[in-house]
């Protein structure tokens, strides 16, 4: 008994590893492919590479290498509702944290921040997009556990993970560092979003790397670079998340987002605490934030699709990126 008391002394101290999904963004870059022969356009996360699954659905598979399903969350936007209740996630409901509309990327990490940080104020978080495709997982996986290790022992820094690059890709954004080898943390020098070919090539030659928006933090670290920039709407909004007030919450949060301005979090809050943030670099493993029509074509080129899997669970209807038409899927 004292070794089990001593172990959740530690833990009620250290706080717990978590992970967050977005699943919030519009996906507007790619309604070429994700729109529906009725003109519904379905947000990528919700579409499938390969018929497998959801790409929401692999990286919740992508968070299980840090956490467990009770500690995993997905912010998503009620206007998506048609797509995510119809899907199983197979985390609790309470960890589908629902923001009343899309007001930037920024905004969507600070509501389930804040939400988690109620739960555990001790948190150790590990941010995950939700519209990546990842061939080789297990390169990645090993780089996920190393930014949350990273953080155990530099709680006050921001480990964001940038991917090798294979191309000098205009339509991406880069990672500069203050240091040109490739191992360990770096100091975070610069960010560059969508150069254009011939700077992606001398960034590339500096050492840059692509900036994958995957990153680790401890919870009360990214409060506090949200409270450098945006004080007042930390404060109220979490004011609102932590309120008795259940019923009210909802209305609260309404209105807040109604007066927020949208916020980007790279350029708003990030780029602007640069004395935070470190960069580890992932080897090659196939990554693609499957951004536009053409990367999708170049990584279904490259990566084959993986098989379709049967599964018995129930059915929700989706896209196939690689075949471009509706398809059914077992949501499991």
């Amino acid at each position: 008994m004292p070794h089990e008391q001593h172990r959740r002394s530690f833990l009620s101290k250290t706080g717990q590893s978590w992970a967050l999904i977005l699943a919030g963004g519009e996906g507007s870059r790619l309604q070429s492919l994700t729109t529906t022969a009725s003109g519904v356009a379905i947000p990528k996360q919700f579409c499938s590479f390969g018929g497998e699954a959801s790409l929401l659905h692999d990286a919740l598979r992508r968070a299980q290498t840090v956490t467990t399903p009770t500690r995993t969350c997905a912010v998503v936007s009620e206007h998506h509702r048609l797509w995510w209740q119809a899907m199983d996630l197979r985390i609790p409901s309470a960890n589908v944290i629902r923001q009343p509309c899309n007001r930037g990327t920024a905004i969507g990490i600070l509501l389930p921040l804040l939400q988690i940080l109620h739960r555990d104020p001790n948190a150790t978080l590990l941010v995950l997009p939700s519209d990546h495709f990842v061939c080789d997982e297990d390169v990645l996986a090993e780089s996920l556990q190393a930014a949350m290790r990273q953080i155990r022992r530099q709680p006050d820094r921001i480990v964001m993970l940038g991917i090798s690059p294979d191309e000098a890709d205009p339509e991406l954004g880069y990672i500069l560092s203050r240091s040109n080898r490739a191992a360990g943390l770096r100091s975070v020098s610069e960010f560059v979003e969508k150069p254009s070919a011939a700077v992606a090539r001398t960034l590339i030659a500096r050492g840059g790397v692509w900036n994958s928006f995957i990153f680790a933090a401890r919870g009360k670290t990214l409060l506090r670079a949200f409270e450098q920039q945006c004080r007042q709407l930390a404060l109220d909004m979490w004011e609102i998340v932590s309120s008795h007030n259940v019923l009210a919450q909802a209305d609260d949060l309404a209105d807040l987002y109604e007066r927020a301005p949208p916020l980007d979090f790279s350029r708003d809050i990030l780029q602007c605490s640069p004395e935070l943030l470190r960069v580890l670099t992932v080897p090659p493993c196939g990554w693609s934030d499957l951004g536009t029509p053409r990367r999708v074509s170049e990584a279904l080129h490259r990566f084959p699709p993986r098989q379709v899997r049967t599964r018995k669970a129930r059915h929700a209807a989706f896209l196939d990126l690689t075949q471009h038409r509706p398809v059914t899927y077992a949501s499991g």
